[in-house]
């Protein structure tokens, strides 16, 4: 009986690895192709954000049942200013009833741009509720973000959407995002705290993860955010 626990071990426990490198994986393909999109997320507003997170094919529970699931992954600037390059990646959870963003079984991709240290404290604190513990606001798109409402600018966090079936509107208000501790340690081979990955400047980018952070690292390299100096 132990051999055949040991061996179930051995088996089972690189699936759960696998599943959260498809998580890296998925999250860098999305990204690549929104930031490819003509009317994509602005340059400007990409160029002072603070962090980004990434939520690939989030899924809703049932026709008529206002509940989402979606996993994904949040890398921040380095640096005690958040000047420096990208971070390795932590994981996070979207969980909500109020995202109407589609109809059936149609998933969706999301993209969050947190654009102020006050967004990425909450978020990295513990599980907010967006639009209460964080203020967020649907994103402007378009080459610059120069006709952005006030609304969106003083938003501490951003929120894109990109449907790959019907599209039914988007509001991200009312959903909590919370780190996923569990992936955390599948990820990395230890528990560690979210904050401590994307903000200690100690962790290494695990290779699933490289084409994420490289990614974004020739993407928006500098931070250039009207922060005074330090």
């Amino acid at each position: 009986m132990a051999l055949i626990g040991l061996i179930a071990l051995v088996v089972t426990a690189p699936v759960g690895a696998q599943k959260e490198i498809d998580r890296l994986t998925n999250s860098a393909t999305v990204l690549q192709e929104v930031l490819g999109m003509p009317d994509s997320i602005p340059k400007d507003l990409l160029d002072r954000a603070e962090c980004v997170i990434i939520f690939p094919s989030v899924k809703k529970f049932a026709v008529g049942v206002g509940g989402s699931y979606g996993r994904g992954v949040m890398t921040c600037r380095g640096g005690q200013t958040f000047d420096g390059p990208w971070s390795a990646p932590a994981m996070f959870a979207l969980e909500g009833g109020s995202i109407g963003f589609q109809l059936g079984g149609q998933s969706t991709d999301f993209v969050l741009l947190v654009m102020n240290d006050r967004g990425a404290d909450s978020v990295l604190g513990s599980k907010i509720k967006l639009g209460a513990d964080a203020s967020a606001a649907a994103g402007p798109k378009g080459r610059t973000a120069g006709a952005s409402t006030d609304l969106a600018m003083r938003a501490e966090i951003l929120t894109y959407s990109r449907s790959r079936g019907l599209f039914a509107g988007v509001s991200l208000e009312g959903s909590t995002l919370r780190s996923d501790p569990d992936a955390n340690e599948a990820v990395y081979g230890r528990k560690i705290e979210s904050r401590d990955i994307v903000r200690s400047g100690t962790v290494a980018v695990p290779k699933g993860a490289e084409p994420l952070v490289d990614l974004l690292n020739r993407r928006s390299p500098k931070n250039l955010s009207d922060r005074p100096p330090q």
